[in-house]
């Protein structure tokens, strides 16, 4: 990761935390052997997902994309913070930078591993956003 990124101290990280591993818990990853949780902070509230491989594997969800689903679902519309919980701290890949960028293109994110935790932020991660700005109408 490039860019370390302070952390704002009123997101309870802690809370995040406890729901991506409960998540992650939950994971479908029969292939990989690699499960992953994930929460986001999205208008005050927290929302998790965890990874869904398929056997399609264009097919499966990543933990990232799964917890903005349950936020966007529940009503939110603005992310606040990000904490992916995997085996090794693990960035969300570009899909799913992309995806959170839609919501909030520079939340802090916090990157949780079984000996560690990076924290970064999403303008770090993704400095380029494709954003609705950037659409020809």
């Amino acid at each position: 990761m490039s860019g370390q990124a302070q952390m704002p101290p009123m997101i309870d990280w802690a809370a995040l935390e406890q729901a991506a591993r409960k998540a992650r818990a939950n994971a479908h990853a029969p292939y990989s052997g690699f499960p992953v949780g994930a929460a986001v902070l999205a208008d005050g509230s927290i929302h998790a997902g965890c990874n869904v491989e398929n056997a399609s594997y264009p097919v499966g969800l990543c933990a990232e994309r799964a917890a903005l689903a349950a936020a966007v679902a529940a009503g939110a519309r603005g992310i606040e913070a990000v904490l992916v919980v995997a085996g090794r701290p693990t960035s969300p890949c570009g899909m799913c930078r992309q995806a959170l960028a839609e919501f909030g293109a520079a939340v802090p994110v916090r990157l949780v591993g079984d000996e560690g935790a990076i924290e970064t932020d999403l303008a770090v991660l993704l400095p380029t956003p494709f954003l609705s700005g950037d659409l020809c109408r």
